[in-house]
């Protein structure tokens, strides 16, 4: 039991204690107080009197005056800011040292006492003085408006919901880093577009992740689509933002958006075909060279893209209905990229003729053995380059996974 609860149970026990005469009831009520406070018996008889200091108001007690008031906390304050906002041992040898210094050549305007306080002050005070200021900085810092570059304000920012499904040539684009376990120097990148509506995708491996080289392989992904682009959408890297790509859409009467920083899901249908048509096929090795550099815009621009946009269908999601509480999705029926700009009435038939010459004169069988020779070929070079043992794998794995094995070779047993 705390004072002031002592103190009310005493205030309720002195109402009883004062109206009873007989001695036996106030020795029983001594009795019970005395078991519950703990307090001696004479000590509590004081208490019970009819003026005793459980009447004394202790909340309305005047505060003893602070030492360091807030004329030595604004002081230290632009002390702190001066000495680059050092933690309090290291501020109180700075003070000590310094004050008169700073008080000399005016940078620090305080009175002698205010300066003496300064130099006796101790590095736990300060800390405990600084808290509410540290903690206003920390927060401004964390809250406030980012200082983005000029450029970043003309491209308008494009949330997951913001963009129309049904239109052709709204394009999603993201990179694609072949780095391995290390992102030192430079390496091959993938290009990787993709059209919201149809889910057509292309790809174009890029030396580094140099605008120039980013602008180009773009301009060589745009030229092989069967259909115009309306709107490129890019997440917030330098190789996206930058004036050499925001003046090729300028010229070219393209639109140019950019997802949220951070929010991966505003570009969510390429960062899909960045795993199913990039890493599951080319795995996770370091291509640091023009030979492997070749060998990847081979297996793109002559085999993968028409494997994958003739020959694997996607599903579109077609609704959500909240039931209680769980989402259920409707999904329309599977449907290849090829399907599926045949079927739009956006494309002109001379180009539908086109695309479908070459849907007949394709044998997929003999796409996917090329495309598994062509990895095979990757990794072959891959090892050449590295001087690296061949590695033991199960021919009923697949040949893209052998990348995979080799980044990790705690998989496999190594001759």
């Amino acid at each position: 039991m705390d004072m002031r609860s002592r103190n009310q149970y005493l205030k309720e026990v002195r109402k009883d204690y004062l109206k009873t005469k007989s001695k036996q009831e106030k020795g029983r009520l001594l009795n019970e107080a005395e078991k519950r406070t703990g307090l001696e018996r004479k000590y509590l008889i004081k208490k019970l009197r009819p003026k005793s200091n459980l009447d004394k108001r202790t909340e309305g007690r005047k505060k003893r005056k602070p030492y360091y008031d807030n004329y030595v906390k604004l002081a230290l304050i632009k002390c702190w800011e001066i000495f680059d906002q050092p933690c309090g041992q290291r501020l109180e040898s700075s003070l000590r040292d310094e004050i008169d210094r700073l008080r000399r050549l005016k940078e620090v305007r305080c009175s002698d006492k205010v300066a003496f306080k300064l130099k006796k002050i101790s590095a736990r005070t300060i800390d405990e003085k600084l808290k509410p200021h540290k903690e206003k900085t920390r927060n401004r810092r964390k809250y406030h408006q980012k200082n983005n570059p000029l450029l970043y304000q003309k491209i308008p920012v494009k949330m997951f919901d913001g963009f129309n499904r049904k239109e052709l040539g709204n394009i999603q684009n993201d990179l694609v880093e072949h780095c391995g376990q290390s992102a030192r120097g430079e390496y091959v990148c993938t290009l990787s577009n993709t059209d919201i509506s149809n889910g057509w995708w292309e790809g174009e491996a890029v030396m580094g992740r140099g605008q120039e080289n980013t602008l180009q392989g773009l301009k060589g992904a745009r030229a092989r689509f069967p259909f115009p682009w309306q709107e490129i959408h890019s997440d917030n890297g330098k190789e996206f933002i930058n004036d050499h790509l925001y003046q090729y859409t300028q010229k070219e009467k393209l639109g140019f958006s950019r997802s949220r920083p951070y929010k991966k899901n505003d570009n969510c249908f390429v960062e899909q075909k960045n795993f199913t048509h990039v890493k599951r096929h080319v795995g996770w090795l370091r291509y640091d060279t023009k030979k492997e550099q070749h060998i990847l815009n081979d297996l793109y621009r002559n085999e993968l893209h028409y494997y994958k946009n003739f020959f694997q269908p996607i599903m579109k999601l077609k609704e959500k209905v909240r039931i209680g509480s769980k989402i259920h999705r409707k999904y329309e029926k599977a449907k290849t990229p090829y399907q599926r700009v045949m079927e739009s009435k956006e494309v002109s038939e001379k180009t539908k003729k086109k695309l479908k010459a070459i849907y007949l004169s394709l044998n997929p069988a003999q796409l996917k053995r090329t495309i598994d020779a062509k990895v095979d070929l990757l990794v072959k070079v891959y090892q050449e380059k590295n001087n690296s043992q061949k590695v033991k794998i199960d021919k009923k794995l697949k040949p893209a996974m052998v990348s995979y094995f080799i980044a990790q070779p705690d998989a496999v047993s190594v001759s």
